[in-house]
């Protein structure tokens, strides 16, 4: 038949093309764990000086028989609600936005000992600092 158009081509099913999975995230092996970088190491840096000050805190700021009960219980205390919600392994698993804000919570009562003790510049520059550093880590872990 001359006159008759002739049939378009028949697709193809996608089933010819080959399949391709997208590779996963490189994985530490088991046993180890992720290099650390400059970010971790800064961030462990500001948890260490956050809890010296409430222990200098407590020691320098109370008098004599409540120096000794503050300078042990406010950095304790500190430890404890960060290593609860804040450290890599916490025991409880919370929103990121809870983490933040604990962490948050634990470098305000920092600052605010420094302010206490009249150093309000060392107070505010490790204010600046801590945020600073916990915004980009906490941006790290969403990526």
């Amino acid at each position: 038949m001359e006159g008759a158009a002739e049939a378009p081509p028949k697709l193809e099913g996608m089933s010819d093309t080959p399949h391709v999975r997208p590779a996963k995230p490189a994985e530490p092996e088991p046993g180890t764990r992720a290099r650390l970088s400059a970010i971790d190491i800064l961030a462990s840096v500001c948890g260490l000086f956050a809890f010296a000050s409430l222990a200098i805190w407590g020691f320098v700021f109370w008098p004599f028989p409540w120096n000794l009960v503050v300078g042990i219980a406010a950095p304790v205390l500190a430890i404890l609600v960060w290593a609860l919600f804040v450290s890599p392994r916490a025991v409880l698993a919370v929103h990121p936005f809870v983490r933040a804000l604990v962490e948050l919570l634990v470098f305000a009562s920092a600052t605010m000992a420094w302010w206490s003790m009249g150093a309000p510049w060392i107070g505010l520059g490790f204010g600046i600092v801590a945020v600073t550093v916990g915004v980009i880590a906490g941006r790290r872990r969403f990526t």
